[in-house]
């Protein structure tokens, strides 16, 4: 089995730290991230 090259982007949009800014949170005990344009849909939910 390949091991899986971790990419930081968004969980919810896939951009990363060249296009936005990147904040890093855990979920599950799983890193992850998230960028401040999807933050507060995130947050809020999406309507």
């Amino acid at each position: 089995m390949q091991e899986e090259e971790s990419i930081n982007a968004c969980l919810h949009c896939g951009a990363t730290s060249d296009r936005v800014v990147l904040l890093q949170c855990e979920d599950k005990g799983t890193l992850r991230w998230v960028c401040v344009r999807c933050l507060p849909i995130l947050i809020h939910g999406g309507h």
